[in-house]
């Protein structure tokens, strides 16, 4: 083989997950191939111009706090920030930002084209190669072989991908690029088992046909808060969304309409998504709903395109003018592009170790779509850890996993190679047990040092988060001997300040665990902690007010990673344990956890099951250590 088609790791996609797969690799040290159909294509939004959102948001920070890319592109090219749940608690605030969709492509691209050790080539994967129950390489449709001893899939909706308007139907990966049809062949070949899932998307509509004087504003926060840990502020252009709602008028013409649509007359054969459903499936499952929410959002500046986000919709095209039409603000609507459904194959998850590397061939990984997940951040995430186990492999080092303790990253991986999915997988606050734990506001603390260990991390960086850790053990330790005298001026300040007085001395901690006494009253108190960085000061406000929480779910996660350690090795004969039935069995040689904890999270196995491997894996361990 040509040596120029030689490399350390070939990564197919230049998708979201792709693209933090790469950039981990060839930040790492090793010569990376990007495989892409369209250059053009690198980092596009197929769906809603945006990132984050309630979940996705911790997504976000937590690759960034490892060391990836995609908060830095969304604080380069969004244009409009926004923190959710900024009413309730801490643990269930997220992060959104509508983004530029162009100036995203763009920027991704750039930040690939310019990075060291990465090269991109555009062609369409047809084969993964293998030898010896390892993967060498990719063959291309055109015929080319490239070899590397690690492979990272990061295909989307590409595979045998299938568009749906109306009854017609075609091939297509995304609107306008053409599917791969013959990988999934060769994922067969090797032994992985597939399954077929559906997403769909809205239509486009002209911004200069839309009446925006009728319809509710939404503006963003001012200022607008970035994203990336290491972003100081966000000086772009702002814009404001807008929102309206369907009506009965808009359902009654869509119930007409189903006889023509292809999730109900039964074309559309892949299981669609639970918590983000069509605007067909809103209609008929909620029959008592009489409207739904629609965000009017821009896909960017320089740009008539509005993505009208829920919406989503298969329906045939002169069906989805009638329903635009009956809505408020869009009587006279344009639709640039008609909305679609798409059905694609993925890999069933439980067939992956917590590394994303396939059991069925070494050196070779999943991430992303092909998981069976839904959305930018799930992918990103997804590619960063294969990305990094992958550098990891070919470095000869530990793999690296998060557990459900230490990251959102955690749960979702967790999920999938335990539970596995029927539908396209979303990630969720309640999906977290230990989401206290887990805000977005921490994610550096949490994972920063890990990021730097690996060499994600840059040292200017790294040398940033130390000073400010630095700052919050001072912060902490300064409220704790901060003492405030119940003084005429002290409470007279505090009655301004819509708190009681004080009756006896108190600390700045124990102040500030009033609910209704903020950071921003303590500065009035204590100039020298007005001096502390806003983030710092926020974190410190957290850590304080909720401080008897976290130590009970810190407790907790102590229970858990116990559980956690009980480690159970890959090669482990079930067949040993007696009174396991025949389906426990299956279930365990199938999902083939790495701990005790693990399996109890394994569907079906009951606690009875899991008290008997615990049995065993004890006595096992005593009579022979190295065979658990």
């Amino acid at each position: 083989m040509n040596k120029a088609n030689q490399f350390d790791l070939i990564v197919i996609g230049a998708g979201h997950a792709g693209i933090e797969a790469s950039l981990a690799s060839a930040r790492m040290g090793f010569q990376t191939l990007v495989l892409t159909i369209a250059r053009d294509m690198i980092g596009a939004m197929s769906c809603n111009p945006a990132i984050g959102g309630l979940a996705k948001g911790q997504l976000v920070k937590e690759i960034d706090a490892l060391g990836g890319e995609m908060a830095h592109a969304i604080d380069a090219t969004g244009i409009q920030f926004r923190i959710l749940n900024m009413s309730k608690g801490p643990a269930v605030r997220s992060s959104r930002a509508q983004a530029d969709m162009f100036q995203y492509r763009v920027y991704t691209r750039k930040v690939l084209e310019s990075q060291p050790n990465l090269t991109i080539a555009q062609g369409l994967a047809d084969a993964i190669l293998e030898s010896g129950e390892k993967v060498r390489g990719v063959r291309l449709k055109s015929g080319e072989e490239f070899s590397a001893p690690c492979v990272i899939l990061t295909t989307g909706t590409f595979m045998r991908g299938l568009i749906h308007i109306g009854l017609e139907h075609y091939p297509a990966g995304r609107l306008g690029e053409p599917p791969s049809e013959n990988l999934s062949e060769s994922l067969r070949s090797l032994g992985l088992e597939l399954g077929r899932l559906k997403t769909g998307t809205t239509p486009r509509l002209d911004r200069r046909t839309i009446n925006y004087e009728i319809l509710q504003t939404q503006p963003g926060d001012n200022p607008p808060r970035p994203f990336s840990f290491d972003t100081e502020k966000i000086d772009r252009p702002q814009v404001c969304c807008h929102i309206t709602h369907t009506n009965e008028r808009a359902h009654e013409i869509i119930r007409q309409g189903l006889d023509r649509s292809p999730l109900y007359t039964g074309v559309i054969k892949g299981i669609g998504p639970r918590y983000c459903p069509s605007i067909e499936d809103k209609v008929v499952k909620f029959p008592d709903r009489t409207r739904h929410h629609i965000f009017l959002e821009p896909e960017g500046l320089d740009t008539d395109e509005i993505y009208p986000n829920g919406i989503s919709t298969s329906l045939p095209k002169d069906v989805q003018e009638k329903m635009v039409h009956s809505i408020e603000g869009l009587e006279h609507a344009v639709i640039l592009k008609p909305g679609y459904a798409i059905e694609y194959d993925f890999v069933k998850p439980t067939q992956l170790k917590p590394t994303l590397e396939t059991k069925a061939l070494e050196g070779l990984f999943t991430a992303g779509q092909i998981n069976g997940t839904s959305g930018y951040e799930e992918a990103g995430a997804q590619g960063l850890i294969a990305g990094i186990n992958a550098g990891l492999k070919l470095r000869g080092e530990p793999a690296f996993a998060l557990d459900r303790s230490q990251a959102y990253i955690g749960v979702m991986i967790d999920d999938l190679v335990t539970r596995g999915t029927e539908e396209p997988y979303r990630m969720f606050t309640s999906r977290a047990e230990y989401r206290l734990v887990l805000r977005e506001d921490n994610a550096d603390l949490r994972l920063r040092e890990l990021g730097h260990k690996i060499g994600l991390v840059r040292p200017e960086v790294y040398e940033r988060f130390l000073h400010k850790r630095q700052f919050l053990e001072k912060g902490l330790e300064r409220l704790d001997r901060l003492t405030v005298f119940p003084n005429d001026a002290t409470n007279r300040l505090l009655l301004r300040l819509g708190t009681g007085s004080l009756k006896q001395t108190v600390s700045g901690k124990q102040l500030l665990r009033r609910p209704e006494f903020s950071r921003e009253c303590l500065e009035q108190l204590d100039p020298e902690f007005a001096g502390l960085p806003e983030a710092v000061k926020e974190e410190l406000e957290i850590q304080v007010k909720y401080e008897g929480y976290i130590e009970r779910e810190l407790k907790e996660i102590e229970r858990f990673q116990k559980r956690e350690q009980e480690r159970i090795k890959d090669d482990f004969d079930y067949d040993r344990i007696p009174g396991l039935s025949h389906e426990v069995r299956e279930k365990l040689k199938k999902v083939r956890p790495a701990s005790l904890g693990q399996a109890g999270r394994i569907p079906g196995l009951t606690p009875a099951a899991i008290s008997l491997l615990q049995i065993y894996l004890k006595k096992f361990k005593e009579s022979s250590p190295h065979a658990v």
